[in-house]
């Protein structure tokens, strides 16, 4: 295997191609060989820190020994610059930290630049800026403020060995670069094929085109991604799965995009026990049939016209990052056609089958001249098993220094509501000034149990789907408690409460819809009663209306067209009347925001 997945074969080859052509760089030639183990530990986590950066952190004593590193495993988990100083000890001081990305929280205690400070490290070398406008330069200011020298690759050093390791650190974060400049979730399209062009023989028959090393780097793409997207003719043609089978961990979501809704009633992909799917079509497709995938689970959206790029502006409203496209030839073509696609995985086996009417990766793209190719940028090659992988871009990643969203622009996850609009805060993920509002962001809370004795609990997520089985007189709900209790993260906290809650409804406390919004609200008291800069925070929006904006969460959230409860925010905004001491809030706490 290569280093990581995003760079393939290529990072080899740039750090072989540096070693030998920048040997007059001097002290350059560590700095870059840290920065590029800072983005290689920083890969770890990809898939499951979405829609958040893949952060690394490597520490290193002047010896020249790395004492301590740590990445984000994900939202709401250790920072890895604090698990770095943790695991360097006293090792820190004097310590230079390498970090791929300037860090995204700088305010309170337990953040990367408080434990970067107060762990003694004297110099801070980072890889890039935060791509994200509202953090970009924050945490290099709070640092340098600190007296800790801080050094930008790029700005304060340029070398060409150096220019390859920023290289390094704007792939491990292409997807939320490309994310941030274009406002389209990170595309790749994958497929696999024989040595002829051919991605299954005459008769459709498909299994297997590539070697299984091909397929468990496939299995490990999908792990890497937020959803997988495929046509109704891959349904029907081969009943995917779509799973990671990594037997854990992050499950991408499944994507169908059918114009007509000709699709079977028995699929795999109707199976919602492991993960679940979205279907997305045509207005008015097969009403009956709409009715019989709800009926199984499966959530249906419908466009006025169904394309590839209305599809992908609608999954990056939802908070999607990296989507893999597993399609067939004829949405292939219309994804690159919509210009929504930014790099290839293929997969080439050495097979011949030959066959005129056998299909092909890309359908009909209208060239009729071999000058109108696309050509793939920065192409790497890599044999797997038999197989060749070709990987490259077919747009280039934005500038280094890409045009990003204003800040006002990032409030407005619903481009129909006016960002200017001063008495509304939108708050959703962490490309959000207010994402600290989240009950995913990475504060633990203590509640009372049972006996009247305090718990930790890693974050208000944790708490609230524990809180689903809390209670209930059966082995499996207070195993499903543990779980919940020791999950790594929110998303995993999340994940674990809401497959329960589908697989077994009957574990789930019968009062929970009459008292899940008082657990939420005592869970997020908690969280602003015990984080002063939190309550800061919540307490400087006094006067506006909070509106959580996630487009899918018609509960919590204010719904994409504004049709959701947005109970969350109405929470928040009865705290805040609380710490400021207001005697009525009436008016605030029944407002619909949205």
């Amino acid at each position: 295997m290569a280093l990581f997945l995003s760079l393939k074969a290529c990072v080899p080859f740039i750090i072989c191609k540096a070693s030998m052509d920048n040997r007059n760089n001097g002290s350059h030639v560590l700095e870059a060989t840290y920065i590029r183990r800072a983005a290689l530990v920083a890969d770890r986590s990809a898939g499951f820190t979405s829609p958040h950066p893949n952060f690394g952190c490597v520490i290193a004593t002047g010896d020249g020994n790395i004492a301590g590193e740590g990445f984000l495993y994900a939202q709401g988990t250790k920072p890895a610059e604090v698990q770095a100083v943790e695991a360097a000890g006293e090792l820190c001081r004097g310590a230079t930290a390498y970090l791929n990305m300037e860090p995204g929280d700088c305010h309170g205690d337990h953040t990367a630049v408080s434990a970067l400070v107060q762990g003694g490290i004297t110099r801070v070398v980072i890889g890039m800026r935060h791509p994200l406008q509202h953090l970009r330069g924050s945490a290099v200011r709070a640092l340098r403020s600190q007296g800790v020298h801080v050094d930008v690759l790029g700005e304060d050093l340029r070398s060409k060995l150096i220019e390859e390791a920023r290289k390094i650190c704007f792939l491990v974060n292409a997807p939320l670069i490309c994310r941030a400049a274009s406002r389209l979730p990170f595309s790749v399209l994958k497929y696999a094929m024989t040595l002829d062009g051919k991605i299954a023989a005459s008769s459709g028959h498909a299994t297997w085109i590539s070697s299984k090393q091909s397929r468990n780097l496939v299995f490990e793409l999908r792990g890497r991604s937020d959803a997988v997207i495929v046509g109704g003719n891959t349904v029907r043609r081969d009943n995917p799965r779509l799973t990671a089978r990594h037997g854990g961990g992050h499950m991408p979501v499944r994507i169908v995009m059918s114009q007509t809704l000709n699709l079977p009633e028995e699929a795999n992909l109707w199976d919602m026990s492991e993960v679940s799917t979205i279907v997305v079509t045509q207005r008015g497709a097969r009403r009956s049939f709409q009715k019989l995938l709800a009926s199984k689970g499966v959530e249906v959206v419908e466009f006025d016209i169904l394309n590839p790029r209305d599809v992908m502006e609608y999954f990056h409203d939802r908070g999607c990052l990296s989507i893999l496209w597993e399609c067939g030839g004829t949405l292939a073509a219309s994804a690159i056609s919509s210009g929504i696609i930014h790099k290839v995985f293929a997969f080439v086996a050495p097979k011949i089958i030959g066959g005129k009417s056998a299909p092909s990766p890309v359908g009909d793209l209208g060239m009729v001249e071999m000058s109108q190719a696309l050509n793939l940028i920065d192409v790497c090659y890599e044999q797997v098993g038999p197989d060749m992988l070709i990987s490259g871009f077919l747009q280039p990643l934005p500038d280094m220094t890409p045009t990003i969203p204003s800040v006002d622009e990032t409030f407005a996850v619903d481009p129909t509501v006016s960002p200017y609009e001063s008495s509304i805060i939108f708050f959703y993920k962490t490309w959000d000034p207010y994402g600290a509002f989240s009950n995913f962001s990475p504060h633990p809370i203590q509640m009372p149990d049972g006996s009247g004795d305090y718990v930790t609990w890693l974050s208000v997520e944790h708490y609230y789907q524990a809180h689903k089985f809390v209670g209930v007189n059966d082995p499996l709900a207070q195993k499903c408690v543990e779980r919940i209790k020791s999950a790594k993260s929110p998303e995993e906290a999340a994940r674990i409460g809401r497959s329960m809650q589908r697989q077994q409804p009957h574990l789930i406390r019968s009062d929970w819809d009459n008292i899940k919004i008082d657990v939420m609200y005592k869970a997020l008291k908690s969280k602003f009663s015990i984080y002063p800069h939190l309550n800061c925070m919540l307490v400087s929006t006094a006067g506006s209306v909070l509106v959580e904006a996630s487009p899918h969460d018609l509960f919590w959230g204010g719904g994409r067209d504004g049709e959701g409860l947005n109970y969350l925010g109405r929470l928040l905004m009865q705290l805040r009347s609380e710490f400021l001491g207001e005697s009525s809030s009436s008016s605030e706490i029944s407002c619909l925001a949205v």
